[in-house]
């Protein structure tokens, strides 16, 4: 791989406090060594080692399709505080990419059955990470290459949430414009344009080949959109070396992404500074932004991972806050944005966003339209059931207003649509979905 100096721009690992874990103690890095570079390759990585910088290209070398498997080589060996600077691939090893036609999209999946669709990079070594201690990842730049795709597939494979409305398959392919931060959806439709990994994961603690779809305490398929540049994810460790992946790259992601897909693309730069934070309690992965806090809950069951979200958030805002487990709860009560990550990786995920800052308490979910967004609401003692509700009534609603075919609708909501989780009362809960009306932009 060539030297790219342009790809260390924000590469600075970060020195701040680890306020989320007030009893450990984050370990002080080792200088990085100024080991050549070969001395890496001659262990059989495929990399260029620079200084404290692993370039780690995406080739038939270091990417996997579809399984991790703890017993993969590792293509990079790195020590705390390193950086690593990733490429990554679409879809199936790259067999996803402009122009391909939805029969042979559809192909790949029936072909490789229970292998996930996702590439993924990696698995990085990390020396010094062991069990029980906590991989503090984070991202300090990412750049998509210019094109995604979203893609819905056909009815009878049962993928999707909506596989009997709508039997169709299609695909959809997009240039993203990076100088304007936008994708085209259609004429007059703009999609901002958002990248993160939907895959960033360790090794689980079982050996052996397991599919890259499920989520879980490794990370893996989290499909969380706030993932964002400028985030760190924290990942308990449950083997030595930690072993990272990261790959099904997303440029844009809708809350819930009901439509199987996002808009899937491969990043040119993947660019995060790795640090092994020693002997630190965490049972599921947890992201912190410059603003807020989030903690996460993943179930089969949506109504069992929106229980498991309140567990986690009770349990990290007692200790954060010094409060007790009721007070925390109240806490989340009122200052928690609360909301689902996705409901098709077969493991269904939410997420908690908690402010940092003292601010006002979060207001309730709009039951009905505002001045920024379009709003569906509906409320089930089966969480699932009120988000299929409120999802299939903000699809509807804009394949009507907005003169849209249903098919186009429902890719929409799976690249845009906000799905938020209102309070669980009398055994009943509220699923609010927004779609911003910023979506829609004048014609020059």
């Amino acid at each position: 791989m060539p030297k790219r100096r342009d790809f260390l721009l924000g590469s600075a690992a970060t020195a701040t406090a680890i306020s989320m874990f007030p009893h450990a103690h984050a370990q002080t890095p080792d200088q990085p060594s100024k080991r050549p570079e070969m001395n890496a390759l001659k262990q059989g990585f495929v990399g260029q080692y620079q200084g404290g910088v692993y370039l780690l290209p995406a080739n038939s070398e270091t990417v996997q399709w579809g399984w991790f498997n703890n017993a993969e080589t590792p293509r990079a060996r790195i020590k705390s505080g390193d950086t690593v600077v990733m490429e990554t691939m679409m879809a199936s090893l790259n067999q996803i990419l402009p122009g391909v036609p939805i029969e042979e999209i559809t192909r790949l999946r029936v072909d490789n059955p229970g292998r996930g669709p996702h590439s993924v990079t990696g698995p990085i070594f990390v020396e010094g990470a062991m069990p029980g201690d906590v991989l503090k990842i984070r991202i300090n730049r990412i750049v998509p290459r210019s094109y995604g795709a979203n893609w819905n597939l056909p009815g009878n494979l049962k993928l999707g949430q909506f596989p009997d409305k709508f039997t169709e398959a299609q695909v959809k392919h997009f240039y993203l414009d990076l100088g304007r931060g936008v994708t085209e959806f259609l004429p007059g439709i703009e999609i901002p344009v958002r990248p993160f990994p939907g895959i960033i994961g360790v090794a689980r603690a079982e050996s052996g080949q397991y599919s890259t779809v499920p989520p879980g305490a490794y990370g893996g398929n989290l499909d969380c959109r706030e993932l964002v540049q400028g985030t760190t994810i924290y990942l308990p460790v449950f083997v030595d070396g930690a072993l990272l992946w990261s790959g099904d790259s997303h440029a844009a992601q809708g809350n819930g992404e009901i439509n199987l897909t996002a808009i899937e693309s491969a990043f040119s730069e993947l660019n995060m500074t790795i640090e092994v934070l020693k002997k630190t309690p965490l049972s599921f992965p947890r992201i912190e932004t410059p603003t807020h806090w989030i903690t996460m809950g993943y179930d089969r069951d949506l109504n069992k991972a929106i229980a498991m979200l309140e567990e986690e958030t009770v349990k990290f805002v007692s200790n954060w806050k010094r409060i007790s487990s009721k007070e925390a709860l109240q806490y989340m009560r009122d200052y928690g944005d609360c909301r689902v990550a996705e409901i098709v990786n077969q493991v269904k995920g939410t997420y908690c966003m908690l402010p940092k800052k003292a601010s006002p308490k979060q207001a309730p979910n709009p039951t009905k339209d505002t001045r920024d967004s379009y709003v569906t609401a509906a409320t089930d003692k089966d969480a699932m059931a009120a988000m299929n509700l409120s999802a299939m009534q903000m699809i509807e609603r804009i394949a009507d207003q907005k003169k849209l075919s249903m098919l186009n609708s429902y890719a929409l909501a799976s690249l845009a649509m906000d799905a938020r989780i209102g309070r669980v009362e009398s055994g009943a809960v509220t699923i609010h979905n927004l779609m911003p009306r910023s979506l829609w932009v004048k014609k020059a």
